[in-house]
């Protein structure tokens, strides 16, 4: 590990909140979307779950750099990112998080793809309803996972 354990758990804290702040926007947006049954609400809503897919893996580039120290890299290094975190790395770290996160996280992952390379106009309303339905779970699935993590920070700092 590079780093101070302490220094990387306060700015997985600081991340965690912003990615809160993006649930709960696009929480907002899910209720507006709905309510008119416009596209462009549901366009929106698709921009904001890729932010929070966004937020997440920016969280796990900072552990994978200063624990891991090695970010995958390729075509594929998105995908291989989300295993790394799922996967445990004795004796250096536990997995960061359960196959339970790893799997709801897949599906934002694979939607992020989607929204990077193809057009709005492309979008399935159907997928971004059932995505931002799935998003509140998520989640909370990636905060307590995230939260255990930074329980095993402070306990490394303090050995």
């Amino acid at each position: 590990m590079t780093g101070n354990p302490h220094a990387l758990a306060a700015r997985i804290s600081r991340h965690l909140h912003d990615v809160e702040q993006v649930v709960h926007h696009s929480e907002e947006v899910n209720r507006e979307a709905i309510k008119r049954d416009d596209k462009i609400y549901f366009e929106a809503l698709a921009l904001n779950l890729h932010s929070f897919y966004l937020g997440v893996e920016r969280i796990f580039e900072d552990i994978a750099r200063t624990i891991d120290q090695e970010i995958p890299a390729g075509s594929d290094w998105h995908r291989l990112l989300l295993q790394q975190m799922a996967s445990d790395m004795p004796p250096v770290r536990p997995a960061i998080i359960s196959e339970t996160t790893y799997h709801c996280l897949d599906e934002f992952r694979r939607f992020r793809h989607v929204i990077r390379h193809g057009y709005t106009t492309h979008l399935k309303i159907k997928s971004v309803k059932e995505l931002a339905t799935s998003l509140h779970d998520c989640f909370t699935a990636v905060h307590q996972d995230l939260n255990n993590f930074i329980e095993f920070l402070h306990q490394l700092a303090n050995d």
